[in-house]
């Protein structure tokens, strides 16, 4: 009896997504506030080249970490890979905007739209955060919709059209032996954020994480966190996520 009621709440819990984009049904599923009332924050999160929805929300657990956020998980469509998958087998994302006609960003307007037509959310506390592939289409995204987002969290990814970025709180998480996405390819998308944000050159520590840099600007924090591991994704990283999430609501 009590599986039951278990499986029949977490049904009612998580709910599905599925929108047409340019003739194509996309899907994705996103889960209720577990905690609190009212106007929620809302969080999406992307997965790596050759992840799902359901792979992303078992390695990012954020509703774990944020319960009383609504937390989204959209699938990515065979991409080919820019490090491994040449051929697209494989789910992915479009990296930069423009490319791919947009698809993805497509997608998450729709996504974006569905959700906040079917729950309270507070405008002034809407992120996004991705790993790899993922971590740069959260980028991308940055950079296409930068009126939307109040911060945004990357793992172990990159972004190449850095001059299109806006002013944005950040935090990016890498690891110095990483063997896809290069450490010094990822310490130059942090001074490139940076720049952007008119940082001030000096780190600070942040909220007693080894590894971390705080680098303050009006205009939007970079925290960047350096670890000692690969391009694998760790429980912590959500912890740090949602904690930097927390601190930054937009004006």
């Amino acid at each position: 009896m009590v599986a039951a009621f278990a499986s029949a709440l977490l049904l009612e819990t998580v709910q599905p997504i599925k929108v047409e984009v340019d003739g194509v049904e996309r899907q994705g599923i996103y889960l209720k506030p577990a905690k609190g009332s009212g106007p929620a924050p809302l969080v999406f999160g992307f997965h790596g080249h050759g992840g799902t929805m359901n792979s992303a929300r078992r390695s990012f657990g954020i509703e774990e970490v944020w319960p009383e956020a609504v937390v989204v998980y959209l699938q990515g469509l065979p991409t080919p890979g820019q490090l491994t998958d040449p051929e697209g087998k494989k789910n992915g994302w479009q990296q930069g905007p423009g490319a791919m006609e947009d698809r993805d960003v497509k997608f998450f307007d729709a996504a974006l739209k569905y959700v906040q037509s079917h729950e309270q959310i507070d405008p002034h506390q809407i992120y996004a955060m991705g790993h790899s592939n993922g971590g740069g289409f959260t980028y991308t995204i940055c950079a296409a919709r930068p009126q939307v987002f109040a911060a945004i969290g990357v793992s172990a990814g990159g972004f190449q059209g850095g001059a299109k970025l806006q002013p944005c709180p950040v935090i990016h998480i890498g690891g110095v032996n990483d063997p896809l996405v290069k450490y010094r390819g990822q310490q130059a998308t942090v001074a490139r954020l940076k720049q952007i944000n008119g940082c001030t050159k000096d780190p600070a520590s942040w909220n007693g994480v080894a590894g971390a840099e705080l680098f303050k600007s009006e205009k939007g924090d970079v925290v960047f966190v350096t670890h000692q591991g690969d391009h694998s994704y760790f429980a912590d990283e959500t912890k740090w996520i949602v904690t930097f999430f927390k601190e930054h609501k937009k004006q």
